[in-house]
C-alpha cells in the first residue's frame, strides 16, 4: 500500500511538472527572450513553498499555500490525478487559486521577493494564471 502511495505521489509531481511546462511554454514570451520555461516549473513549487514560509504574510495567505502544495502533492484528490490530463486540472485550479489570492492579498512585491527565477518566467506565470501584478 506504501508503494503504490509513493509511486503516485511520483507519478503525480513528474506529470504536474510537464503540465506546468506545457503551459508555460505556450504562455512563452513571443519574441524569444530565452526563457529557460522548463526550469520554471520547480521555480514554481520553490515559490509556494518559500511563500508558505514567509512570516510577513498573513497566516491564513500560508494556509492557503500550505494547502495548495498538500493538495498538488497527493496523488488522490477531487479528480484523481491517474486520470489523463483532466486529472491535474484540479491540482492546476488550486495552485492558480492559492497564487492569485497571494498576489491580491500580499502583494506584488512578496512575490517578487520569493521568487528565484528571472523576471521573464515571472510574467509567464503571471499570464497563464491570469494575475494582474499592478492589482492591490
Amino acid at each position: 500500500m506504501v508503494r503504490i502511495a509513493l509511486t503516485g505521489l511520483v507519478v503525480s509531481i513528474v506529470v504536474l511538472w510537464v503540465a506546468l511546462a506545457t503551459a508555460l511554454y505556450l504562455a512563452r514570451p513571443r519574441n524569444g527572450a530565452g526563457v529557460d520555461l522548463m526550469g520554471s516549473v520547480p521555480k514554481v513549487a520553490r515559490l509556494v513553498w518559500s511563500l508558505a514560509h514567509d512570516r510577513s504574510l498573513p497566516r491564513t495567505v500560508r494556509w492557503r499555500l500550505w494547502f495548495a502544495f498538500a493538495y498538488c502533492v497527493q496523488p488522490i484528490n477531487l479528480i484523481p490525478d491517474f486520470i489523463p490530463v483532466i486529472g491535474f486540472v484540479d491540482n492546476i485550479v488550486i495552485l492558480t487559486w492559492a497564487l492569485r489570492s497571494t498576489v491580491n492579498r500580499a502583494g506584488n512585491d512578496t512575490v517578487i521577493r520569493n521568487w528565484t527565477g528571472t523576471h521573464d518566467e515571472l510574467a509567464s506565470l503571471y499570464r497563464i494564471l491570469h494575475i494582474n501584478p499592478t492589482s492591490p
